[in-house]
């Protein structure tokens, strides 16, 4: 420093060196304080997850005086996705561009106007996938909210920073939207309540549309009262004693799809209930068997080389006919803005914006009349007392900036379209952690039963959290070995109930002769092909990774295993199933179809 300020003092008569000393310093001081303001803004992400685009307070009503009871939500505060207006704000719908080219709002939401009657404070809005479009939570131009349980994984979307502010306890409650699953799924990825009411229940008014046949407002809560409470203010329930009559329905071929072990969530409930009383014995569906005989408009839905009957197809019809409705209806709304304006948008909301622009849509009305016969079968199968158990969503938050897969989207949409397609109320249920990742299941029931709903998880909450830490430390029962030629008589009858179409008989003989030699890959083999028969794909898989564990030359198993992938919609791991298949045994029909039919599919 000495020898700079010698030259400075031998040169001081020289302007150009007092140029460069004055850049210098500038540029010295523009440095630290782009580092500071970036070090502050950085603080502030950490402070509020990333969750929030926008802090303001807008100020609940004033409490009446006494004898006037005290407020429903006096003290909570809340926060609200960036799709509801608020008066003198611009609603920005997760996209600049969209922001820059709408006035401010001239009213606030009816909703919100109801929560600060109500007595509860807004702090500000919050980040969501633009247009809100996507189910990763993830946005281009304002950042990813942080995951507080999986930092390192998305949030959910499209209602990401509402779950975020809640499950970081930013806030008691938050306000989102749900469409085609843009409240459950980042519940479930977050660990907190999420509920999506009966479509219509509440007012959308001063809401921007993506889809108004399938949006719902819907709210996230850690606390099941305060869920309890908002739904009170929102759906204008009058209070009643609940109701205590319930009916559980498990829907068995939904939780195939699950990556889950049914021990810590269909043994969780069914422990939970059994220590309330006004629960009866719960009751077990194929619900895609159910729907593909009472939604008969699906079949205009399933794909050429499908049938309903096949497994979890009617399930992925219904899929379909919930992602055409959308992008029908979206396009509608905002054809003209999107063509006017250009926005820039992020990769995966491009590609759904241009899928819904640029398909033509035939037959609108078969859309809407399986919305009709969705809302109707579920009346019928869920009566006035029952409610059907389903996986929230299939596969565990995906890894930042990854992107979502065909595979991951079609599982998600396989299990979000019945709520979204019946217009039924649904609510997602944090059940603790499986591998590090959140688990969550949905209970379903039929539409306008809200408070019937709301109650349900009251009441049977703290039971399902006590059996959730009984789960997590229980252990897997062992499998036991034992005498050969016993195990082969017990194959043999396995293999004659088979052959006469007694799949579950085969699977109970399978079983017994697993019990007495558990290193033999053909039982395990057989066994699958039973499991495949009955629906129960995910076992099925199991049993063929056992199958080749023992033996890794086993076509067949290949061959069931991927077959169970695919029912599974795990297209790129049933693709190198039936690739293996192939190595093994080239000149195989069966795998060179399927590997033809997936590989297009994967592509």
């Amino acid at each position: 420093m000495s020898k700079t300020l010698n030259l400075i003092k031998a040169n001081a008569s020289n302007p150009k060196v007092w140029l460069v000393a004055g850049i210098t310093v500038a540029g010295i001081i523009v440095v630290a304080e782009t580092r500071r303001r970036r070090k502050k803004a950085m603080i502030i992400k950490r402070e509020d997850f990333g969750a929030f685009m926008e802090r303001f307070e807008l100020i609940p009503f004033p409490q009446p005086p006494p004898p006037a009871a005290k407020l429903p939500l006096s003290g909570f505060t809340f926060a609200i996705k960036d799709i509801f207006d608020v008066k003198g704000h611009a609603t920005g719908f997760g996209n600049p561009d969209w922001q820059r080219t709408h006035e401010v709002a001239d009213k606030t939401a009816v909703v919100v106007t109801a929560l600060l009657k109500n007595g509860a404070k807004c702090v500000g809005k919050t980040v969501m996938d633009e247009l809100a479009f996507g189910i990763t939570g993830e946005n281009k131009h304002y950042g990813t909210p942080t995951n507080p349980n999986m930092p390192s994984n998305v949030p959910g979307g499209s209602s990401s920073g509402s779950a975020v502010a809640v499950a970081a306890e930013l806030v008691d409650f938050a306000l989102g939207t749900d469409t085609i699953g843009c409240v459950r799924v980042p519940a479930s990825f977050c660990g907190v309540l999420g509920f999506r009411p009966s479509h219509g229940a509440v007012s959308t008014i001063g809401v921007l549309p993506n889809s108004q046949s399938l949006d719902a407002i819907g709210w996230f809560a850690c606390d099941p009262s305060i869920l309890h409470r908002v739904g009170n203010v929102l759906l204008q329930l009058k209070a009643v004693e609940p109701r205590r009559g319930r009916h559980l329905v498990f829907a068995d071929d939904l939780f195939e799809l699950s990556k889950v072990p049914k021990q810590k969530t269909v043994h969780v409930i069914s422990k939970a209930v059994e220590k309330l009383s006004g629960y009866q014995l719960p009751k077990h569906v194929n619900f895609c068997l159910f729907i593909a005989s009472n939604v008969p408009s699906l079949k205009g839905f399933c794909q050429h080389s499908t049938n309903l009957q096949n497994g979890i197809s009617a399930l992925q019809a219904l899929s379909s006919a919930m992602v055409s409705l959308q992008r029908y209806e979206f396009k509608t709304n905002h054809e003209e803005w999107l063509k006017d304006v250009k926005p820039r948008l992020g990769p995966e909301v491009s590609r759904c914006v241009l899928a819904a622009i640029n398909n033509t849509y035939e037959n609108i009305k078969s859309l809407y009349k399986v919305r009709t016969e969705m809302r109707a079968a579920m009346q019928s199968l869920l009566k006035d007392d029952g409610i059907l158990v389903i996986p929230t969503i299939a596969d565990p938050p995906l890894k930042l900036k990854k992107g979502s897969s065909t595979e991951f989207h079609d599982r998600a949409c396989a299990l979000l379209s019945v709520a979204s397609m019946s217009g039924c109320c649904q609510v997602s249920v944090p059940l603790g952690e499986h591998d590090g990742c959140p688990i969550s299941v949905s209970f379903v029931t039929y539409h306008g039963a809200d408070k019937f709903l709301l109650d349900t998880v009251l009441d049977m909450y703290a039971s399902l959290q006590e059996q959730v830490s009984i789960a997590s430390n229980s252990a897997p029962l062992p499998d036991l070995n034992g005498n050969m030629d016993a195990s082969e008589l017990l194959k043999e009858k396995g293999n004659a109930a088979f052959k006469g179409k007694q799949w579950n008989k085969a699977v109970n003989y399978y079983t017994e002769a697993i019990k007495l030699n558990g290193t033999n890959a053909t039982y395990y083999n057989n066994r699958a092909a039973a499991y495949l028969e009955l629906g129960c794909f995910q076992q099925a898989e199991e049993d063929c990774n056992k199958a080749i564990s023992f033996d890794k030359k086993n076509v067949k198993a290949y061959l069931r295993r991927g077959t169970a992938r695919d029912s599974l919609l795990c297209y790129k791991e049933a693709l190198e199933d039936f690739k293996h298949a192939l190595v093994l045994e080239p000149q195989n029909k069966v795998a060179n179809l399927a590997e033809k039919r997936l590989r297009k599919l994967v592509s």
